[in-house]
């Protein structure tokens, strides 16, 4: 006769919690020296750290550069924006280096082109977006004599409006500016152009000096207009 078979004690397990993620560091240091960088630009993440310290929030005036940023931020939609810095020159090259006069003109044979590219992000509504944009651009420098002058009129005084945000969870996405300044590229036919995509465009022409107070940048920039 074997002996009776009993049920083995449960074994109490320790509840387990997953770790939150990390959260970004709101500056980073820089290599060579004391300074502090904004915590986004990542130094571990190509073009950023370059982007930020010679490009990002730096007043811009040129309209070929305007219209530059207006299609990349457009093409950044929903993607990360150091893919679309990744395949910069390759839109360059695409978009007649974003001249919009020649971009306006781009055709159905054009397009087809484009989404055999591999440089750039082959979105046909993308592609689309960036040549309507192109011939909205054009009226709207009919209109105002440039799209510089129209785009700073959003800006009060047309002068960059300096933030002093210490974290970059205070950074918002969007602001009551470029509320406005969305609605009216789209009421004037622009796409890809929402309130978020909007306020990124500011922040990369200086529109608005988003750099943290701690980054270097941010005297640097506040001294630009």
């Amino acid at each position: 006769m074997s002996p009776a078979k009993t049920k083995p004690a449960p074994v109490k397990r320790k509840p387990t919690t997953a770790a939150p993620p990390a959260r970004r560091p709101d500056l980073h240091p820089l290599a060579d020296s004391s300074r502090l960088r904004c915590g986004w630009a990542d130094p571990k993440v190509e073009l950023y750290p370059a982007y930020h310290d010679e490009e990002w929030g730096v007043p811009v005036h040129d309209e070929q550069r305007l219209f530059e940023f207006l299609v990349l931020e457009g093409a950044q939609a929903g993607l990360s924006w150091s893919t679309v810095l990744r395949k910069r020159e390759a839109y360059r090259a695409a978009f007649a280096g974003f001249d919009p006069q020649q971009v306006a003109r781009f055709d159905r044979r054009r397009v087809e082109r484009l989404l055999k590219d591999p440089g750039i992000i082959r979105n046909r509504q993308k592609i689309a977006s960036a040549i309507a944009n192109a011939r909205a651009f054009l009226k709207v420098q009919e209109t105002f004599g440039s799209f510089d002058a129209y785009s700073w009129r959003f800006v009060t005084g047309g002068v960059p409006r300096q933030n002093a945000w210490r974290s970059l969870r205070e950074i918002p996405p969007s602001t009551p500016q470029s509320d406005a300044f969305s609605k009216d590229l789209r009421q004037r036919g622009f796409g890809f152009v929402g309130t978020t995509i909007v306020y990124a465009h500011m922040q990369a022409c200086g529109m608005v000096n988003d750099h943290l107070v701690g980054c270097f940048r941010h005297v640097e920039c506040a001294r630009l207009k």
